[in-house]
């Protein structure tokens, strides 16, 4: 499916989280039900072995913010923006109190890592998620991968290039559903850049979500800003990621355009498409 979603539309979704999650009618009682209570679990090391440095050390690290009275909830493993050169771990706002668990990870970044130690670090993040979360009272059948930009981009190449998660013996199918929010689908511009090629010219090998394109892929939402407003050529790379996966005949692959936002601000309209998501697919689990 490929929509594109206007200003008014995604405001009204945006302001009204509980439209996304129940179709039928509810009671002004049923409205007011209590959130669970939740806890955090901040700054545990993912990554462990004798080759640890001492940067490896301090961003190889990940929260867990989770309900502490829902049992087997659904878990979304969240990748931060900022290019891979930036940007710090947080659990987004708009996820908050929705009875899923955020494991908000921090990884190596440019220029003192180069590709593809930002993808392996991601990797470790998810099979440490698919190892650990049951312990949180989580379920392993119920793991999403999202993030921003950056962080969108990570999500998309562990969960489509599956060598990176079997390197921790995770089968990548398992994931419950990939979420990048306005990642790229070619080559990462920082990754082509460490190779001295142009940021306007687009690169799709091994390291592009596009070469990975794959009948059996996990569920896969794609969503962007506006195509006026976004990064170059954002949307349209998401798109044709779009169509591939039908040409392969995947069989649940989504694209949504949110008309008005550019790349910065189109996170936090998308949040309630991904609990929406999440919640459709975590009913069939």
């Amino acid at each position: 499916m490929l929509l594109r979603m206007n200003l008014f539309l995604l405001t009204a979704l945006t302001l009204s989280p509980w439209s996304l999650f129940e179709t039928s009618r509810v009671s002004a009682r049923e409205l007011h039900v209590s959130e669970p209570p939740y806890q955090t679990e901040e700054g545990i090391l993912y990554r462990d072995g004798d080759d640890q440095t001492e940067y490896m050390q301090e961003r190889c690290r990940l929260d867990v913010y989770y309900p502490t009275d829902v049992e087997l909830f659904p878990t979304v493993v969240w990748f931060h923006g900022g290019g891979l050169k930036a940007g710090n771990r947080s659990v987004p706002e708009g996820l908050k109190s929705k009875g899923i668990a955020v494991v908000a990870v921090n990884y190596r970044l440019h220029p003192k890592v180069k590709s593809p130690a930002y993808i392996e670090d991601g990797a470790a993040a998810v099979a440490w998620t698919f190892k650990n979360i049951p312990k949180y009272g989580g379920s392993s059948k119920r793991i999403f991968v999202s993030g921003h930009s950056a962080g969108g981009y990570l999500t998309s190449m562990i969960g489509l290039d599956k060598h990176w998660l079997a390197a921790y013996k995770v089968n990548a199918d398992d994931i419950a559903g990939l979420i990048p929010y306005s990642g790229h689908t070619i080559t990462h511009f920082t990754v082509r850049a460490e190779r001295g090629i142009d940021g306007k010219q687009p690169i799709i090998d091994d390291m592009a979500p596009l070469f990975h394109v794959r009948k059996d892929a996990p569920p896969l939402l794609l969503i962007t800003g506006d195509r006026e407003l976004e990064i170059l050529g954002r949307y349209e790379e998401n798109a044709y990621l779009w169509r591939m996966m039908q040409v392969v005949e995947h069989p649940d692959t989504e694209l949504y355009e949110l008309d008005g936002f550019n790349h910065g601000q189109m996170a936090e309209p998308a949040h309630p498409l991904l609990l929406r998501f999440v919640k459709r697919i975590t009913s069939k689990k």
